[in-house]
């Protein structure tokens, strides 16, 4: 099985532990290859036997990165679109839920012809061919293989990543392995022991890394790495330290002066231009050097897990690089926020977001903080979830609709403000019933949001089975709500806003998807500057 074309290949491994940041170093090193005009793309190859993650607990997982498409991915995906200048889509994320969902189909159709079906040939097959695919129209795919290795269920994937090499050779192949390096206190030293074992069981399935990247919390000496490079069979030069930041947006620029995008051209021998790194300069000067602060909270549910809201408080940090801001983000679960203390705890915030979710629990405790923030004129963006409460707790609040709710929740309310999309009643099955991918929204002149998008038509990606009941559309609007996006056939509500305060807008859509460091989300970029502004008011 050979690749289609002149596509290059680089594979990121990752050692020791998990969660060293593998998807950060991917889209690093694409970002680096696209500023000497590359074409890059990039690829999860997850070995957990889920078809995918969208029936995923966030808490355990993390975040669904939803694609372009509606595929309901990693969130790698998601660092590697904000990375880069890539629009991904469901063939650049796959499990090995999908792959031996596959290679059975092909087993019932006869396709192998009544041969014994094993994990070498048709499993590695399979595996590989996935990858071709999509790397059909790049000059370089990145693939990251999820896991750590050493792990059971990662060997096919591995062996499959060393096959490639052999069926394209050593000038078309790269292996990135990223590892840890730790700093053991009670000797006062770096330990490389851990690097040397993680390299050697690649090595045991045949895989020699080109180029080792070393997680650590501490500078990496030269004689260190040079210990690492011999005991690990890679070239000095070859060794690069990923020290801790405080900021992933500084890694392209930490690794590009270590040379690292150079040494990997070289390896690959391809010509290229001279890179240009003057955005990312500009982004690590803007955070490096802000102007402001500013402190914006997220009332939620999955709040014990960072990551669960990965793509909402990456896409503050871009809004902060735009208003010359350093945002502050607060977590608070939302099954904690009552009456008696939620001025309390949302006072010192300068906005707030309610993001969406699944389930019942800890969505009073959003109602009351949507409450407060309506009426203390706090900036507030609802999204998704987020923006059905909004409009729940309007209906009981301001509407006297004491008994408002969501079909979600309680489906024998007498008012039902959301409720199911026509299509979706017959559904019974959890995985792939919603809404998902992007869908086109126009909005309502004279609106915050058509200002703040400067544009009349827009595409946003969702994650939702519910929609707003359009029966009550008409007493909101009577009340000061302003419907200010649509579906093309005005059937569907996508963005809800408030007349009378400074920023209380709520969506149905889900805008962190598409936010990256040099072009913020305009929803985004917008809360951040009225906090901004909610702040100043605040200190005269």
């Amino acid at each position: 099985m050979k690749s289609r074309n002149r596509t290059k290949f680089i594979f990121v491994t990752g050692g020791v532990v998990s969660s060293l940041g593998k998807g950060i170093v991917a889209a690093s090193c694409g970002a680096l290859l696209e500023t000497r005009g590359l074409k890059v793309t990039l690829m999860k190859a997850d070995p957990y036997i889920n078809v995918d993650p969208g029936t995923m607990n966030p808490s355990q997982h993390g975040e669904v990165f939803v694609t372009e498409d509606g595929a309901e991915t990693d969130l790698d995906i998601g660092h590697y679109e904000r990375f880069t200048s890539a629009t991904l889509n469901r063939q650049n994320s796959f499990s090995a839920g999908q792959v031996y969902d596959a290679v059975l189909g092909k087993e019932r159709r006869g396709d192998y012809l009544g041969g014994t079906v094993q994990v070498i040939p048709h499993i590695t097959d399979q595996i590989k061919e996935n990858i071709y695919k999509v790397a059909a129209d790049a000059d370089i795919a990145i693939v990251e293989i999820g896991g750590t290795v050493g792990d059971i269920e990662g060997l096919p994937f591995l062996e499959a990543i060393r096959q490639i090499r052999y069926d394209l050779g050593d000038e078309n192949v790269l292996y990135i392995h990223l590892t840890l390096v730790p700093y053991i206190k009670a000797a006062r030293e770096l330990k490389t022991k851990p690097t040397q074992h993680s390299v050697k069981e690649l090595r045991q399935i045949g895989i020699q890394p080109n180029i080792l990247v070393c997680r650590s919390d501490q500078a990496i000496s030269k004689d260190l790495k040079r210990k690492i490079a011999l005991f690990c069979n890679v070239k000095p030069e070859c060794v690069f330290e990923a020290q801790d930041l405080d900021s992933i947006y500084k890694l392209p620029v930490v690794l590009h002066d270590q040379g690292f995008d150079q040494v990997v051209v070289d390896l690959l021998n391809i010509w290229t231009g001279a890179p240009n790194l003057s955005q990312w300069h500009r982004i690590v000067d803007t955070l490096d050097h802000p102007r402001h602060n500013v402190k914006i909270g997220i009332v939620g549910k999955y709040v014990n897990v960072w990551d669960s809201y990965k793509s909402i408080t990456e896409s503050l940090t871009h809004a902060g690089i735009y208003n010359h801001a350093k945002v502050e983000i607060c977590l608070f679960d939302a099954s904690e926020v009552h009456e008696s203390n939620v001025a309390e705890l949302l006072d010192s915030c300068d906005g707030v977001i309610v993001p969406g979710g699944f389930g019942e629990r800890g969505v009073e405790g959003k109602m009351v903080a949507i409450h407060y923030l309506r009426r203390s004129k706090k900036p507030f963006l609802g999204i998704c979830l987020g923006m059905q409460l909004a409009a729940i707790e309007f209906a009981r609040n301001k509407l006297g609709l004491i008994g408002a709710n969501s079909q979600e929740f309680e489906p024998k309310s007498n008012d039902l403000i959301i409720h199911i999309m026509e299509d979706q009643k017959a559904v019974t099955a959890k995985g792939g019933t919603m809404r998902l991918g992007g869908y086109p929204c126009v909005l309502k002149t004279g609106s915050k949001v058509r200002q703040a998008y400067n544009s009349e038509v827009v595409s946003e990606r969702h994650r939702h089975r519910f929609e707003f009941n359009n029966q009550y559309r008409e007493v909101f609007e009577a009340q000061g709500v302003i419907f200010s996006g649509l579906s093309p056939d005005g059937n569907l509500v996508e963005v809800m806003e408030l007349k009378d305060h400074p920023w209380f807008v709520s969506c149905q859509f889900h805008p962190e998807l598409k936010s990256k460091p040099m072009s913020p989300h305009p929803l985004f970029r917008e809360l951040v500057r009225a906090a901004l502004t909610h702040k100043q008011k605040q200190q005269v």
